[in-house]
């Protein structure tokens, strides 16, 4: 497998652990945002921790993102003293939807495959107007598009 492959993997591995953690049955984009802010030593995680997106930042964003929608609907957290969520750790959770597509924009990012490095796939995860990263990154205060144009900016100039 070549380096990009053992990346992905390794991304997805991650994120699902995430997705466990949350007590989710599927892997999303925002699990896979969460795995690439955790993996050091990339242009990717250069990229989300210049912009003050560590791995505890986005979860943070995430929580904010959860509370906040479930306030939209008259839902508070605070209100209810909720046990955490559970889920069969020997089921490891499928990609959802989110997390397929946000595949599919990394690998499109790119010229091939052969060309993609850990920033395309974070490309892939930010370019969506719609779901829950970016209305975690909007929450946070975070410029999305501006955060895209730094990782261009990066793939420009950096090889990994």
């Amino acid at each position: 497998m070549s380096r990009i492959d053992h990346y992905i993997q390794d991304v997805i591995m991650r994120g699902g652990a995430e997705a466990l953690e949350d007590g989710s049955a599927v892997t999303e984009a925002h699990h896979l945002l969460l795995a690439i802010a955790a993996i050091e030593d990339t242009a990717a995680h250069r990229v989300l921790t210049s912009a003050s997106l560590g791995r505890q930042a986005v979860r943070e964003a995430l929580d904010r993102e959860f509370e906040h929608s479930l306030s939209a609907v008259g839902v508070s957290l605070a209100s209810f003293d909720l046990p955490r969520p559970s889920r069969d750790p020997k089921a490891p959770p499928k990609l959802g939807a989110s997390a397929w597509l946000a595949l599919d924009r990394g690998v499109a990012a790119c010229k091939g495959k052969k060309d993609m490095r850990p920033a395309h796939l974070l490309l892939g995860v930010l370019d969506t107007e719609i779901g829950t990263v970016p209305r975690a990154l909007a929450l946070a205060g975070v410029d999305r598009a501006g955060l895209m144009a730094r990782v261009r900016e990066t793939l420009a100039h950096e090889s990994w």
